[in-house]
């Protein structure tokens, strides 16, 4: 790869440790994809906001790059949706008092790099912000929406990756920057009748659960969706788009829309009456609501306006309830989107009801006080996804909008009692085992790649595989290194101080914070192996000399058991990975 006296700069150090750093993980991340160049960008956005997603590790990164004085971005960059509005942090009632200024020390560290404040994951929706050609964002919805809807060209970047494209002004030219890889990968056809935002939402979670291990996925799922209605509002392509991207799609197709590039399906699936309504039968809300959540992503003004439509005249609640009380209503959009509604009334209708408006910050992302919130109730299948999560642990159920403003207003009633206990845990069956066939015996080697950066090396140590994708970001224990998963096949155990094996990240564009604090912990994997480079483990490992690996010649998945010991070594452009003794 050829790069230009400017980047040959960077890498020098001679604009200081900040742009060097970037231009490395750069380089590393061009090289391991096999791009042959680096392309300008025109715009960035950064995930990794909130004290509860980024945490310590994104805290202790910012505060290493800013101690360079010449540490600053160098295209329009924005930033992501933070974990509190910090004018309103009372009323979010948030148990941990520190958090209030964690999240506003970083922010503050974000705009010392000259990243715009606008604390929003709907960057799509903000006045000024480019949202077209070629660009390195990172927020999974935001990515989906901007490359499906707005001539966005950009890869699913991770909070790292972007925020080195953003201080170097370049990204490497490879993935979805080139229109042949931009090619529908799943056929959809959607049989049922969908008209709510919440419809379209259920839709595209259920497009992601249906990824099969065997497809060849290699820049996420891409579904061409055929049976939709001819033309969609902005809230449902952005309830489809959101939901979707839990599952890791960048990119979505609607048939009859636009030109399509020619697809070359992995699979075919049909959303019909029953799926949708065995969805709505699953998420439907079975125990007493402890606070109604609306706007993941970030309400519109349209979304803002269906919610004042439904409270005008009506009473809800903002804080807690008490026995037999509805349970309180919070709604969250952007200050854009904010100060819009403002000029014509909408928000004095939603605070004239009772509700608590928020601005800067999304449900998925605030860390909810255990005492008294043991289930959330949302019109949001992003919200859901997240929240349940290992971020909180909370069960949460989905209903229609009307639906949720019905239970905050009292009309409609769900009383069966909350659980005993917050934060549980779903319920699940002991880890499943890894694949049903034999274990792999016998020797093994293979030869795989690199990260430029990262010279000789040789670990040694115990090998955690799994064949389905980790998602690192709520769904690992930062504190203990744990996946927390029910349903994964690892679900339990442990990837600290272990040579990890896996074909990808999944999930938010967080995760290699993730990575970072298990790695400030001394609870990071030894070394990483993944089947393709990743996005979301590939830049943690470059920024901290985690040793990685990629793409070998042989099938790591089946030919390696959990638990064997393996050796994993580079020498020179060279890296092996060898079984050294069997699992019993």
């Amino acid at each position: 790869m050829k790069l230009n006296d400017e980047q040959r700069a960077m890498l020098a150090g001679e604009q200081g440790r900040a742009r060097q750093m970037a231009m490395r993980l750069v380089v590393d991340m061009a090289a391991a994809a096999g791009a042959e160049r680096l392309v300008p960008i025109a715009s960035a956005h950064l995930s990794g906001v909130s004290p509860l997603t980024g945490g310590l590790g994104l805290r202790l990164f910012l505060e290493r790059l800013t101690r360079d004085p010449q540490a600053r971005v160098a295209v329009p960059t924005t930033l992501n949706a933070a974990g509190c509005d910090a004018g309103q942090f009372d009323a979010m009632r948030i148990a941990d008092p520190a958090f209030r200024e964690q999240s506003l020390e970083i922010v503050a560290r974000y705009e010392r790099l000259g990243v715009r404040p606008t604390q929003s994951c709907i960057p799509y929706e903000w006045e000024g912000v480019v949202t077209s050609g070629t660009a390195a964002w990172s927020e999974s919805n935001a990515i989906c929406f901007g490359n499906s809807y707005c001539g966005l060209l950009t890869n699913r970047e991770s909070g790292l990756s972007a925020l080195a494209a953003a201080l170097t002004g370049y990204t490497p030219d490879y993935g979805l920057l080139q229109e042949e890889r931009r090619r529908p990968n799943i056929a959809v056809t959607v049989t049922a009748a969908l008209d709510e935002p919440t419809d379209f939402s259920i839709l595209g979670d259920w497009i992601g659960k249906q990824v099969q291990p065997g497809w060849s996925l290699p820049y996420g799922l891409i579904p061409l969706i055929e049976g939709l209605p001819a033309e969609l509002s902005h809230e449902q392509k952005k309830a489809l788009s959101a939901a979707a991207a839990n599952y890791g799609c960048p990119l979505l197709y609607l048939a009859g829309e636009a030109e399509i590039p020619e697809p070359a399906f992995e699979g075919r699936l049909t959303f019909d009456e029953d799926a949708l309504a065995a969805r709505y039968e699953a998420l439907r809300p079975r125990q007493a609501v402890s606070l109604i959540v609306i706007g993941c992503p970030q309400a519109s003004v349209g979304e803002l306006r269906a919610v004042a439509a439904l409270l005008r005249g009506r009473r809800v609640r903002r804080d807690p309830a008490g026995p037999g009380e509805p349970p309180p209503l919070w709604v969250f959009t952007s200050s854009a989107n904010r100060a819009i509604a403002e000029k014509s009334g909408i928000t004095a209708v939603i605070r004239e009801s009772g509700a608590l408006l928020l601005e800067n910050t999304c449900p998925e992302v605030v860390p909810y006080d255990p005492s008294w919130v043991r289930h959330v109730l949302t019109n949001s299948m992003k919200a859901e996804h997240y929240i349940k999560s290992g971020l909180n642990g909370i069960p949460t159920s989905v209903l229609r909008l009307a639906d949720c403003v019905a239970v905050a207003t009292g009309d409609v009633r769900i009383d069966e009692p909350p659980p005993e206990r917050a934060g549980e845990r779903p319920s699940a069956a002991a880890p499943a085992a890894r694949r049903a066939t034999a274990p792999a015996a016998g020797p093994f080697e293979a030869t795989g790649h690199g990260l430029p950066s990262q010279g000789d090396f040789r670990v040694e140590g115990e090998a955690f595989v799994t064949d389905t994708p980790v998602t690192f970001l709520g769904f690992v224990n930062r504190e203990t290194g744990v996946v927390e998963e029910p349903g994964h096949p690892a679900d339990g155990e442990s990837m600290a101080g272990k040579i990890a094996i896996f074909p990808k990240g999944s999930g938010s564009t967080v995760a290699p914070y993730v990575l970072l604090e298990l790695f400030y912990r001394n609870l990071a994997p030894l070394a990483i192996i993944n089947t393709d480079i990743d996005q979301q483990s590939a830049p943690a490992c470059s920024l901290e000399n985690i040793p990685y690996a990629y793409a070998f010649d042989g099938d790591v998945m089946t030919r390696i058991n959990h638990g064997d010991r393996v050796e994993l070594s580079r020498k020179g452009g060279r890296v092996t990975l060898r079984v050294l003794e069997r699992r019993l």
